[in-house]
């Protein structure tokens, strides 16, 4: 299991702060607009109270209006604009209020006009503004409250926080681009990262190295380090397996002198049985010796075929096994194989042997390159495998072209050295008749 995609949380991450921080900002902008709406209906109220100031009197401590404001909203019942003069001895109102009032307050302040919402006539919420004037320093002061219907503020409200929220959803999706478009630059390194681990677990000997960001400068060094403790130990390995088999090179060589003595002797039955024993040693140090160099096999790199092979044939034709076939070879002279030549040598020296070792009187050799792979071929005309014989020569290191079990760790071998290089070994009847091993790598585009 992973712990999700950092891309997906950083993503989502920035969009969910961009929503939260978007719906902040409409409710502040359309607080804003409410506050510069309602400003505006002051302005508005205050032009339009200004004639009826300038005519007001008292009469017997009641206030006369000499004029009425122009708006004709003043003139319509609950129009929606009312306007209201009192003093305690009594109270003018606009027609708008027909036979209702205004919320009459108990005081008011005489230096500015007071702001609040109060319910008003109708069924209405007003806003209402109101002061105490003195028309006359001997004179009571007049309490002047103007009353504006708020629901007639509602449809450009609505409108307004309609329109800014389609437009908070644009700039959303805009900044969630944005936000997405800097967070994949942002992990852009990382890929390179990935990359080069890649290339650093086929080959032992890559490094990351490259100039990385300061933040990833820890990480890149840390892998750095590990890698180079990871080849140190794998050195250090095939070191240890070359002793090894150094070291047991002379107690071998004394125990084939002693199973020669046995049979001069006449005892051939142990001596077979000590021979047969020695073989299988032998071949199990040469196993572990050849897996060993795979564990070091460099990915990104390459040999000419056709020398290495042609060189290879030569060695085995001088063999007792070589000696009794013909070797046939289709390759290109710029064909290449993707390993360094003494992988490519360990990996064709056993299939090319056991071929030989087989074949009744032809092995065919062949580089092919098309549809985006390359594949090396050898076949013989011996008797061949079945399906079921196949597999298991490739997984228990049977011989080949021999349902017997046996010490032949030469295809196993050729098999682990392919997928070092991320190829594939499979097996299939040849065209001739007998086993054919193909060896195929993808190209890269």
């Amino acid at each position: 299991m992973t712990g999700g995609s950092l891309r997906l949380r950083l993503i989502a991450g920035a969009g969910v702060a961009i929503a939260v921080a978007l719906v902040v900002a409409w409710f502040a902008m359309t607080w804003l607009f409410n506050g510069h709406v309602e400003r505006r209906v002051e302005d508005e109220l205050l032009v339009q109270v200004r004639p009826l100031l300038a005519d007001l009197t008292l009469s017997g401590g009641v206030p006369v209006a000499g004029s009425e404001p122009a708006d004709p909203r003043f003139a319509v019942p609950a129009g929606g604009l009312y306007w209201q003069a009192s003093t305690g001895a009594g109270t003018i109102r606009s027609v708008s209020l027909w036979d209702s009032r205004l919320p009459r307050a108990a005081t008011a302040p005489a230096d500015t006009w007071r702001m609040r919402r109060a319910d008003g006539p109708f069924g209405q919420r007003l806003l209402l503004m109101e002061r105490a004037i003195r028309l006359q320093p001997q004179e009571p002061p007049v309490i002047v409250q103007l009353g504006y219907d708020l629901a007639k503020l509602a449809p450009a409200q609505r409108e307004f926080g309609r329109e800014m929220a389609l437009f908070m959803a644009i700039l959303w999706t805009v900044l969630a681009l944005a936000a997405w478009a800097q967070v994949s630059l942002g992990l852009r390194p990382l890929g390179r990262v990935r990359q080069e681990i890649e290339q650093l677990s086929r080959d032992a000997s890559a490094r990351l190295g490259g100039a990385y960001p300061r933040e990833l400068a820890p990480l890149t060094t840390s892998i750095d380090a590990l890698a180079d403790a990871r080849e140190a130990d794998l050195v250090r390995a095939r070191r240890r397996a070359a002793d090894l088999a150094h070291g047991l090179k002379t107690p071998l060589a004394a125990l084939a002198a002693q199973s020669a003595r046995m049979r001069e002797g006449g005892a051939a039955e142990i001596a077979d049985g000590l021979d047969s024993s020695i073989a299988a040693m032998r071949a199990a140090i040469d196993g572990e010796l050849a897996r060993t160099r795979i564990s070091l096999v460099h990915e990104g790199r390459s040999t000419v075929a056709l020398p290495l092979i042609e060189r290879i044939i030569a060695v085995i034709e001088q063999t007792e096994a070589g000696e009794r076939v013909a070797f046939s070879l289709a390759c290109a002279e710029d064909a290449t194989l993707p390993l360094a030549s003494d992988d490519a040598a360990e990996l064709l020296g056993p299939l090319l042997e056991n071929a030989a070792r087989h074949a009744r009187r032809l092995v065919h050799v062949a580089v092919e390159s098309g549809d985006g792979a390359l594949a090396l071929v050898v076949g013989d005309d011996g008797p061949g495998l079945d399906s079921a014989q196949r597999s298991e020569a490739i997984l228990r290191g049977a011989r080949l072209d021999s349902g017997e079990e046996g010490h032949g760790l030469g295809l196993a071998i050729a098999r682990e050295l392919a997928e070092a290089t991320r190829g594939e070994l499979t097996l299939s009847r040849s065209s001739l008749g007998g086993l054919e091993v193909r060896v195929s790598w993808a190209l890269s585009a």
